[in-house]
């Protein structure tokens, strides 16, 4: 599938929908009860692969997976839905697991490498930047692709869906989450920034600008 043609429509139990951005290969699946979304990124040069969120169906993730294998699987966030497939895919890859600090603790899977905001994730020859959004959990991540600054990438894990931030259970954890967004996404990022997000379609930022006042106003 194209970039042109790629929508993000992917649903549980169907295909897979693949895009080529430069330097990188991105398929994203959906899996599981919850129809939680992983990305499997595929570095163009050297083949190598990390994977956004090893939610659910582990014999679905190492399908897609296939050879030459996995190098890396970052959690976005410590929530269950978003790891019940961590512990086989590890297992059966050998993969180098990645999170952030406040998160961690939480996942049953022991945590190699810790990163923080800002840290950069390799996938091969190309660099994720790591974006933590405080409100969602303590330790959420987004992760930045940006070879193109006119049109970066970014996995928003639960911080960011079309429609709305990540659900929250108080204000103050609401309030961090959107001045996170606003302060880290919506500010520096260009309207054309696609968002994957951890469950359902895909959008823009651009997308999403025009609601963040609405957004504010009620309160989720």
């Amino acid at each position: 599938m194209s970039a042109s043609t790629y929508t993000g429509d992917v649903t549980v139990g169907g295909p897979s929908a693949t895009r080529e951005l430069p330097g990188l290969t991105v398929t994203k699946v959906a899996v599981g009860g919850y129809d939680n979304n992983c990305y499997l990124l595929r570095c163009s040069r050297t083949g190598e692969q990390l994977l956004v969120d090893a939610a659910a169906e582990p014999e679905t993730l190492l399908g897609l997976i296939g050879e030459p294998g996995l190098a890396t699987i970052v959690t976005t966030h410590r929530h269950f839905d978003h790891v019940q497939a961590l512990a086989p895919v590890t297992s059966a890859t050998g993969a180098t697991t990645v999170a952030h600090e406040a998160d961690a603790p939480a996942i049953a899977v022991p945590t190699a490498r810790i990163v923080h905001d800002g840290d950069e994730i390799a996938v091969g020859d190309v660099r994720l930047r790591a974006i933590h959004l405080v409100g969602h959990t303590p330790g959420s991540i987004a992760l930045l692709y940006d070879v193109d600054p006119a049109a970066p990438h970014l996995f928003t894990g639960d911080c960011l869906f079309p429609g709305g931030p990540g659900r929250t259970t108080n204000p103050d954890d609401f309030a961090s989450l959107m001045d996170g967004l606003e302060a880290k996404v919506f500010g520096p990022l260009p309207d054309a920034t696609w968002i994957y997000p951890g469950h359902g379609k895909d959008s823009t930022v651009g997308a999403e600008r025009p609601q963040l006042a609405e957004w504010r106003a009620r309160g989720w």
